[in-house]
């Protein structure tokens, strides 16, 4: 086995709770790296202010055996949203490799009597005190869906953002929430079970046979999210090309190729040159998107 450095372990930080598709992608990957580093490589999370907490207190550190998980939610939008973010990425982190990619989905609670996404158009224009979205965290993407189907609704909708995935689909199940923007990977087994209803995804063509996308139910909109692994800027060049090939290497191998699919995450291996075009191919699509809204938050 390689060794990578002696001594403390390799932190892997995960800004949300337990359950979202960061959290499973950072811990799908921690088993198999820590196999090949040859040291210990622990996944912790760091939750608070929908991600930024963690990505604050990471910016401030000195720890050179830290690495995070993040999504577009902290490396693109919060940014261009938080008048008080607290970390700049371009300045604080830098990306060693893209790890998996997703789409978005909208699903609505056992109390939603609606199987398409122009039924629950209808039930909104009909419900307006009732139409409240949740979103995994405020700012994020599925923030902006939310956003976007009240415009396509010509009806407010009230988006309420959670702190994680899991307390939000508990809400979803349990009949506290109608519906809900997440990642597809974390919704579809709840879809699956019979707890919810998946209504629509949000990528090009259908991701589950069964369910149609955004643009089939005319809403305008396709989008995927990705989780990619950073490291501080700080972090000497050599290290994270070292990590980088040490993380596209382990999600390469077919056994963690399996457990990303059967968590219903397409998994991704790339290099830190192909994870910095991708990130940038990302942010010039979106960010004028994200400035035209026009969202400010303290």
């Amino acid at each position: 086995m390689r060794t990578f450095a002696q001594g403390a372990p390799l932190r892997i930080v995960v800004p949300y709770p337990p359950g979202g598709s960061s959290d499973r992608s950072a811990r799908l990957l921690a088993e198999v790296l820590q196999s090949r580093l040859g040291q210990a490589v622990v996944v912790e999370n760091v939750v608070g202010a929908g991600g930024r907490l963690a990505m604050r207190q990471l910016a401030a550190a000195a720890d050179p055996n830290v690495l995070v998980v993040a999504n577009p939610a902290l490396m693109v939008v919060a940014p261009l949203v938080y008048k008080n973010n607290g970390y700049e990425p371009e300045r604080d982190f830098t990306p060693v490799s893209q790890i998996s990619r997703y789409e978005f989905a909208i699903g609505v609670g056992p109390a939603v009597p609606v199987r398409e996404v122009r039924h629950l158009l209808a039930w909104m224009r009909a419900n307006p005190d009732k139409s409240n979205l949740g979103v995994p965290a405020s700012g994020s993407l599925p923030h902006f869906f939310g956003l976007m189907l009240g415009q396509a609704a010509a009806t407010p909708v009230n988006v309420v953002p959670y702190k994680g995935s899991a307390p939000m689909s508990t809400d979803l199940v349990g009949g506290h929430l109608p519906m809900a923007v997440d990642a597809l990977d974390t919704l579809l087994p709840l879809h699956e079970g019979g707890k919810l209803r998946i209504l629509a995804t949000s990528g090009d063509k259908r991701a589950v046979p069964t369910i149609a996308t955004f643009k089939e139910s005319n809403l305008d909109v396709t989008a995927v999210g990705w989780n990619t692994v950073f490291a501080k800027a700080t972090m000497p060049p050599d290290r994270a090309d070292r990590l980088a090939a040490e993380i596209a290497a382990a999600m390469a191998a077919p056994s963690l190729q399996k457990a990303f699919l059967d968590a219903k995450a397409e998994p991704v291996v790339a290099t830190r040159e192909q994870t910095r075009a991708a990130l940038a191919a990302f942010k010039a699509r979106w960010v004028p998107v994200i400035q035209k809204a026009g969202l400010q938050f303290e």
